[in-house]
């Protein structure tokens, strides 16, 4: 095996640590029919006391995560009390005389197959189908739920892919990098390890051939795992990792040039780590939190106390509130259909209004009376607008509660292409470059083998940003980027010279966006955003822009 090792860089960083990889997944639970000491009804009951206790389990683990990972847990737990799977299980239990186990893992393999079959963001569920299959069938065995290893010592994860729920749960003091041989730079491995500080690597072929115990030089920036370092090499490594970098909470590029530089949030914790680290606002407020995992819709009351509770963090400064953006691979029983043939395309974001407008009227009467209660400068944004009517409609019922700086997320290229007349209606757009990628490329983020491809450094998904971006200049309306794009240091160069007015990220990011553009004026932005425009593919603008922005080498990003 060659001592250099390249994959999709997702999370930048450079670290030295010990290799240790994931455990093999749960086995496979034989085809015996179940002993005839063991009654239909018993065995049926076992299955439904495993699923609880693993349901519960994963509650209590997004109760104590905050953010992304809070999210991604609570969408797990949900996965794992979906009657489908216990009703599949006990009719194989029942019909086949299955064992508990074996009933779980073929009831759980065909939601997986099916959620593959769908395409699109569904397919990346069928991960938490078979990641909750193990979870159930570890459970019935009385065996520790399959996780993370713990070797004792700081060390560098290696796995084929991480199921979301050990990602969401990993402790950044004990991995000190992530690399998969699956995954894409917009997978929730990429997106958790981004929100955590690990450096990270996906789609990194050879990754899970690394033996236990090998010393790896990863750089996270780079996308390289160099699996036999050099002394030299370490001891630059070593020179870095006791810098700690610090924002002002005043973004600008060398020149003065200014880039406000928010912080994306989800919960209370998240809100409070955005404060710690400087945000000067919040670029993205995810109100899914309200709803997921539930059974019916928050009242209005409970909603207006969750984001009071965001709001009062933030007194005198802008928090941008993302109405409901439910479907895909956020379905929500009261908003959503469980049967649509492709959720990615279909009715999601601000088109389950169309059915279901008293959902979004009541979530904009609760915006409104938090914003009344608190001094925040709040700002209204729908997902998944794609055309001016829609546009119009939402800015209307914004304005019908009193919230008078309403815009739209920029997912779908047509908005991005139509932005001049959307930004003519609307406040504001703020970018959201996970979707608008994969829409533009047409590349499903969770498939490894277009995870080149699922890239905001794309030169065509670029040339939207520039088009949205001309869009809000015309209409004198401030464009700015909440995707993950907005948290790659060398990336936001290029957004700003786009004319991207603000930067959305996780908390842990703006450090390092800000010791970036404070390191280049803004001609110097303008010259790489054209350089990266010009270039034939994604590999050659990432090059051209990161050769051109000296300060990512000294600061090890």
């Amino acid at each position: 095996m060659t001592s250099m090792l390249t994959g999709v860089p997702v999370s930048p960083g450079r670290v030295v640590g010990v290799v240790h990889a994931m455990p093999a997944p749960v086995p496979e639970p034989s085809q015996a029919p179940r002993s005839a000491g063991i009654d239909a009804e018993t065995a049926v009951a076992q299955v439904a006391t495993a699923v609880s206790a693993v349901q519960a389990d994963l509650f209590d683990r997004a109760g104590r995560a905050h953010g992304a990972a809070a999210d991604v847990l609570t969408v797990t737990a949900a996965m794992a009390g979906d009657p489908t799977l216990a009703k599949g299980a006990a009719k194989r239990i029942t019909d086949d005389g299955a064992t508990p186990e074996r009933a779980v893992w073929d009831a759980a393999e065909a939601i997986a197959v099916q959620l593959e079959g769908l395409g699109g963001m569904m397919a990346e569920r069928a991960r938490d189908a078979r990641d909750v299959r193990d979870r159930i069938v570890a459970a019935l065995r009385g065996l520790p739920a399959p996780g993370v290893p713990d070797p004792g010592s700081p060390f560098v994860l290696t796995a084929t892919d991480l199921a979301p729920a050990d990602t969401a749960t990993l402790d950044p003091e004990k991995v000190l990098a992530i690399v998969t041989a699956g995954g894409g730079p917009t997978s929730h491995t990429a997106i958790l390890a981004r929100s955590l500080g690990i450096p990270a690597i996906v789609a990194c072929a050879g990754a899970t051939a690394i033996p236990d115990g090998t010393t790896v030089l990863v750089d996270g920036a780079e996308g390289t795992v160099d699996t036999a370092p050099s002394d030299a090499d370490v001891a630059a490594v070593a020179a870095l990792a006791g810098v700690v970098r610090t924002f002002d909470g005043h973004g600008r590029t060398s020149d003065g040039h200014p880039v406000a530089l928010l912080a994306n949030v989800a919960d209370a914790q998240g809100a409070d780590a955005a404060v710690t680290a400087g945000a000067e606002g919040v670029g993205l407020f995810r109100t899914e939190f309200c709803f997921l995992g539930r059974a019916d819709e928050p009242s209005v009351e409970e909603q207006v106390d969750a984001y009071r509770t965001i709001l009062s963090r933030f007194p005198g400064r802008k928090v941008v509130i993302r109405t409901l953006d439910a479907g895909a691979d956020k379905p929500l029983a009261y908003v959503t259909a469980d049967d649509e043939p492709n959720p990615a395309l279909g009715v999601r974001g601000l088109r389950t209004a169309v059915d279901h407008p008293d959902v979004l009227e009541r979530q904009l009467e609760a915006i409104a009376a938090a914003a009344a209660a608190e001094t925040a400068d709040v700002w209204v944004m729908a997902p998944m607008v794609a055309t001016v009517a829609e546009t119009e409609e939402f800015v209307d019922r914004c304005a019908a509660h009193g919230l008078t700086t309403a815009g739209v997320m920029v997912e779908v290229p047509a908005a991005a292409l139509q932005s001049e007349h959307i930004l003519a209606r609307a406040s504001f757009a703020s970018i959201g470059t996970n979707d608008l990628t994969q829409y533009c490329m047409a590349a499903d983020r969770e498939t490894a083998a277009l995870a080149g491809l699922s890239t905001g450094w794309q030169p065509a998904v670029l040339q939207l940003v520039s088009a949205t971006c001309r869009g809000g200049a015309a209409g004198s309306a401030p464009v700015g980027v909440c995707g993950e794009a907005a948290g790659d240091p060398a990336l936001a160069v290029v957004l700003v010279g786009l004319g991207v007015t603000s930067l959305s990220m996780t908390p842990r990011a703006l450090a390092d966006v800000a010791a970036v553009l404070a390191s280049v004026d803004h001609a110097t932005c303008e010259s790489l955003a054209q350089l990266a425009l010009a270039q034939p593919d994604a590999v050659a603008a990432r090059s051209v822009v990161r050769a051109g922005i000296p300060a990512l080498a000294e600061l090890g990003l």
